[in-house]
């Protein structure tokens, strides 16, 4: 017999509550992600006043007790009294939800907060949080624990500054960590200045001695957003094409250039807030690239009459593009921001940029002409890997002349009970298919480094028999074809050595799943396997380190003395099948790193193939040496 449900198991919270009940729902996560999300929760509110025109200069500091403190030289929040709450306007906006200027108050044009509940949920989640406020002269302040009000706003005199300053410090009984990662917030700060052209945003860490302190400031706006991107490539010309317009009441502004490589990289903003998916802006952008460029391509004679017209896909292979909208009332497919669905967006930016590109190809012939015979050679390749193609479609999975023949597959054919590593060279893989669990565990080795994708085109990448051995074992097609239905294992494991090569090999693999399958990593099949990098013996007992960290501890642990036998693994050939197990592949003791994609970062992550992947060696230089220390984690 159920329980009997009545009136009384309805919850009512109040206030804040529904927030540190359900922090999820606002932030996403409690998890680093959400965490990094308060920042720019706050950062948001300060970019609205420089979108609005009255802040030029953001600065955020991760203080050393790991507080976070953001101060605008905006407006300031105002003070006086909301007539409907009671109360400060200030507090209104501290501690109830969905208030803010962004509800057609008349307080902004456009807006990125996240739903206008970005400060009261960040007041929500930390354990305490201080605002000070200079506004017409005065100066305010006003302190909150846990979202509640313990001091009421104060006048603190008179000021000759304006602006707002926010402190606050996350709460530990909320998030899983508290510690700041400066990398993290330093790549997405970069973002919103690139995005906002003028706005000066410096970022401090105030937890090192000296501090470290990176200041952002583009005056080129998303121009110099594209040279950034390019940075590592070989741009085709040397001019950034430039859109910027008002259609329709939409802000719409474009910037683009083609490189070398074969992979496109479009970048979707609306108010500033990025949009993965894309949504009518993106598709209005690409109606008007595909139908100016066939156009001109026409009456320029680069193509020919009994030629069939380019698509989208030729002409944008090797784009670096950003493309940036604001408007009033954004609306938004789903609950994520990650489509917009605005349907005079996609107008706004296709009439804009088809008479701006029009007008810069008129007047730039050579960049015109470079740009179609590219698209031209893509067209061409596009024919030759669509026959690639039909060779690498998975055919059943019960004709087991389609898979691979190095390939050692498992027994289980359950999905989710399967796992398959890809390990690095045939020594290792010999190691692994001896240790394996035949029953859910596949082995497929490749030989040496596979190719890289960012630098061949699709045909030539659809022919290399390493990368058709993964697509025809991995069960899923790709791009067009691509089903994650048909996925044969639910753990795609890349073992490869714990060293640079190995790192490298690990890195190419990422760079090929991220490019031609990323659901993949979106849907968290990607993993990392961390094989130990010594093995320690004393008195006939064993123990592994996975770094020199563990290493030490484990030596203080057992003694510093004669009797300690120290290897240091070169390889996982080194290893035999027993030790691969109990180390790497045993699921009850084995370390393995989920690879993941926040969609933030997809344009830092781009940056890291670029360099790692790119013709210019410099700069690829330049990385491994910065980041050596962390190769054993090198992750996208």
């Amino acid at each position: 017999m159920s329980e009997e449900y009545n009136a009384s198991q309805i919850q009512i919270l109040e206030g804040l509550e529904a927030v540190r009940k359900r922090p999820g729902m606002y932030i996403g996560s409690t998890s680093s992600k959400g965490l990094h999300h308060l920042v720019y929760e706050i950062v948001d509110n300060a970019v609205d006043e420089a979108l609005a025109g009255y802040c030029d200069t953001i600065r955020v500091t991760i203080n050393p007790d790991n507080s976070i403190t953001v101060v605008d030289n905006g407006r300031g929040i105002p003070v006086d009294i909301q007539k409907k709450a009671g109360k400060s306007a200030l507090e209104v906006v501290f501690t109830i939800l969905h208030a803010g200027g962004k509800f057609g108050g008349g307080g902004y044009k456009v807006s990125g907060g996240l739903h206008g509940v970005g400060a009261s949920v960040v007041n929500a989640l930390s354990e305490w949080l201080e605002v000070t406020v200079h506004h017409n002269g005065k100066k305010y302040f006003q302190r909150y624990e846990r979202g509640k009000v313990v001091r009421p706003v104060e006048e603190h005199g008179e000021t000759s500054r304006r602006g707002t300053t926010v402190t606050f410090l996350p709460d530990k009984e909320i998030f899983e960590e508290t510690v700041f990662d400066f990398e993290i917030l330093k790549q997405r700060l970069r973002e919103m200045a690139f995005l906002t052209k003028g706005l000066k945003i410096v970022l401090t860490d105030a937890r090192e001695t000296p501090e470290k302190e990176r200041i952002f400031h583009y005056e080129g706006g998303i121009k110099e957003y594209v040279e950034y991107l390019n940075k590592n490539k070989d741009p085709l010309y040397e001019s950034i094409i430039y859109c910027e317009g008002v259609k329709d009441n939409v802000y719409v502004e474009v910037a683009m250039q083609h490189n070398s490589s074969y992979t496109e990289n479009c970048y979707s903003f609306v108010n500033n807030i990025t949009t993965p998916e894309g949504g009518t802006h993106l598709v209005g952008f690409k109606n008007a690239l595909t139908k100016t460029f066939n156009d001109y391509a026409r009456r320029s004679k680069l193509l020919k009459d009994n030629e069939p017209n380019l698509t989208g896909d030729d002409i944008r292979e090797g784009l670096t593009a950003i493309i940036s909208v604001k408007l009033e009332e954004p609306q938004f497919e789903g609950q994520t921001k990650q489509k917009l669905g605005n349907s005079e967006a996609r107008g706004a930016v296709e009439n804009l940029v088809s008479e701006r590109l029009m007008i810069f190809l008129e007047q730039n012939p050579a960049v015109g002409k470079i740009i179609v015979e590219k698209a031209v050679m893509a067209q061409r390749a596009r024919d030759a890997a669509r026959k690639a193609r039909d060779l690498t479609r998975r055919k059943s999975a019960l004709e087991s002349a389609s898979l691979p023949g190095k390939l050692a597959d498992c027994s289980d054919k359950n999905p989710e009970n399967c796992e398959i590593y890809i390990v690095e060279g045939d020594s290792a893989g010999g190691s692994a298919k001896t240790a394996r669990s035949r029953a859910t565990q596949a082995i497929l080795p490749l030989r040496g480094k596979i190719l890289n994708v960012e630098k061949a085109r699709l045909d030539k990448i659809l022919t290399n028999a390493e990368i058709k051995a993964m697509i025809t074992a991995f069960g899923t097609g790709i791009h067009d074809d691509f089903d994650i239905t048909k996925l044969r294992y639910h753990k795609i494991i890349i073992m490869t050595d714990a060293d640079v090569d190995g790192a490298h090999i690990a890195t190419l693999l990422l760079t090929f799943l991220y490019r031609f399958m990323p659901q993949l990593i979106e849907d968290g099949y990607v993993y990392l396997a961390q094989p130990p990098l010594y093995k320690i013996e004393k008195n006939k007992k064993v123990w592994y380190a996975y770094d020199d960290k563990q290493l030490n501890e484990i030596l203080t642990e057992i003694g510093r003395d004669q009797n300690n036998k120290i290897q240091r693994y070169k390889g996982l050939g080194e290893m035999d099948a027993e030790q691969l197990w109990e180390t790497t592949m045993d699921p009850e003791k084995r370390i393995l790193l989920r690879v993941t994609i926040d969609d933030a970062e997809r344009a830092t992550i781009d940056q890291t193939f670029n360099t790692l992947m790119g013709d210019k060696v410099e700069p690829r230089r330049e990385f491994i040496e910065t980041h050596a220390q962390y190769v054993r984690n090198l992750d996208i």
